[in-house]
């Protein structure tokens, strides 16, 4: 398949560029950084965290292979909320080192920055499968009734749910996901597959933030997706069900000189109206 332009090109200075130097020195200074939050997310299940502005959080395959659907939202305002499509188009299909993750309108603005991924390697492979996809979003109840009939409550939208009842949230404010250590992409019909997750234990994928962040993730009940969940050769996947593991960590303040918070679009909201004389 030949190359073609990207359809959003960053300018010289502009809003889509990176300043990759300050993130390799976030990602390399582990010595200038203190964990102030680590805990373990239970084999298909989910929980929420906050990440304070300017500060690290690694997702960890803690015992092996394990897909992670990741949700952000603004702590302050959960309108402002992670935008998978827009990441898509201003960034990639499948995020890795020095992405970033983009806000919803009329905010526009950088979630987070992803300072270091192990599987940035990966891909594409024999398949054209690439990994942290945004292709897809999570696995949820209704499609698994349309599908089969049956209900199950513990795909990544009800872990989700239950996630973030803690902090006022509903079904209503759960949303696209970064689909974190999934490798998935589109076969030769533009169809959407999945393939097996190619992470091994102790793979992480990190990220700066660079706002007050609420993060919620959910151990995906498809597991590594090793086996199907739907279709003629699905199975029980529970076998190849795996903790993940997050860490949150404070960035030495000299580590931090020159960045601050992206604010929002400066857009001012018009949209061409006008008040009434």
């Amino acid at each position: 398949m030949g190359s073609y332009p990207a359809a959003y090109q960053p300018g010289a200075g502009g809003a889509l560029t990176v300043d990759r130097s300050f993130y390799r020195r976030i990602a390399s200074a582990q010595d200038r950084r203190r964990q102030v939050e680590s805990f373990v997310i239970p084999p298909r299940s989910g929980r929420a965290w906050e990440v304070p502005a300017g500060s690290v959080c690694r997702i960890v395959t803690v015992d092996g292979p394990q897909v992670g659907d990741l949700n952000v939202w603004n702590r302050h305002n959960p309108r402002e909320r992670m935008w998978a499509s827009r990441t898509r188009q201003l960034q990639r299909a499948h995020v890795s080192t020095h992405d970033r993750i983009w806000s919803t309108l009329p905010y526009l603005r950088p979630l987070l920055t992803i300072t270091e991924d192990t599987l940035a390697g990966y891909g594409p492979d024999e398949h054209g499968g690439r990994v942290h996809d945004l292709l897809g979003t999570r696995c949820d109840p209704y499609v698994n009734r349309l599908l089969t009939g049956e209900d199950f409550d513990f795909h990544c939208h009800s872990n989700l749910t239950r996630a973030v009842l803690p902090y006022g949230l509903t079904e209503l404010d759960v949303h696209d996901v970064l689909n974190v250590f999934q490798c998935t992409g589109l076969n030769d019909e533009d169809r959407y597959f999945m393939k097996a997750c190619p992470a091994k234990r102790g793979d992480f994928l990190e990220f700066f933030a660079e706002i007050d962040l609420l993060c919620a993730l959910s151990t995906c009940p498809g597991g590594d997706l090793s086996i199907p969940l739907w279709g003629p050769d699905a199975g029980d996947p529970s076998e190849v069900c795996r903790p993940l593991g997050v860490e949150v960590h404070r960035v030495d303040e000299a580590l931090l000189a020159g960045w601050t918070p992206p604010e929002p679009a400066p857009y001012r909201n018009v949209h061409g109206m006008r008040m009434p004389d």
